[in-house]
């Protein structure tokens, strides 16, 4: 859930979804449109479907226990390295490295180049002290967040300054550099908003496709037509005749 959205915004959400879906299986059998209605406000929905197909396969080939291995938590649907690794760190509190834009930034910056995914993964596995992954993802991800930051980066004072290449002076190694997210296309207005607008609406029941450029705010039947293919393509929504409703 704290993927691509703030930890504030999640917690209440994810309380609720625990108490309704607690353990794999719950989730699996409930049906992905359960799982969509029960992911509002917490947008880019299509996690929703990938937690439900992760669910799933959890049930269908682990007994709806979740994996402690990393090929197999990486078989499950929608997850990557990054989530397959938190998921052995914070969970299992496996030395594994945990790979994110904050990570990627600080690790840029200490070698004074961008690296590639290769590099950046072995570079942080490398770091993880033996018996301490746990506490050392924490605490990585958080120097990232609060001291190494994307502007204007608190060097004064921060504990890596003395092996650190970058030292804030000059053109940031870490822009370009794996695991660092790119500037995100503008949301206002965009497909994405009238995606989160559609699944928002439906929510609460069946649609028209005829209320759909109302609803939407747009006058384009040809956008709204690429909206709804989108969600159709991505497992959020099913179409009968002239109905929309959530999978």
């Amino acid at each position: 859930m704290s993927q691509q959205t703030q930890v504030e915004r999640v917690v209440d959400p994810y309380l609720r979804f625990m108490e309704r879906f607690p353990n794999p299986r719950e989730a699996a059998e409930a049906g992905s449109a359960e799982v969509v209605r029960a992911w509002a406000g917490l947008g880019y929905n299509r996690r929703a479907i990938m937690l439900h197909a992760a669910a799933t396969r959890i049930v269908d080939h682990h007994d709806g226990v979740v994996p402690d291995q990393l090929e197999a938590l990486l078989a499950l649907p929608g997850v990557g390295p990054y989530t397959a690794r938190a998921v052995l760190a914070f969970a299992f509190e496996r030395d594994v490295a945990v790979l994110d834009t904050n990570v990627g930034r600080v690790l840029a910056r200490l070698v004074g180049r961008p690296l590639s995914a290769r590099e950046a993964q072995e570079l942080a596995d490398d770091l993880v002290p033996a018996g301490f992954g746990w506490e050392w993802n924490q605490a990585i991800l958080d120097f990232g967040a609060s001291c190494c930051r994307k502007r204007q980066p608190i060097c004064d004072g921060c504990p890596s300054w003395a092996v650190c290449c970058y030292q804030g002076v000059g053109e940031d190694p870490a822009v370009g550099s794996a695991g660092v997210s790119a500037r995100q296309s503008r949301f206002e207005g965009s497909d994405r908003q009238g995606r989160g607008r559609l699944v928002d609406a439906l929510r609460s029941g069946p649609l028209t496709r005829s209320s759909l450029p109302g609803l939407l705010g747009w006058n384009d039947d040809v956008r709204v037509d690429r909206v709804v293919v989108g969600l159709l393509d991505d497992g959020l929504i099913e179409v009968h005749g002239d109905e929309l409703r959530l999978a």
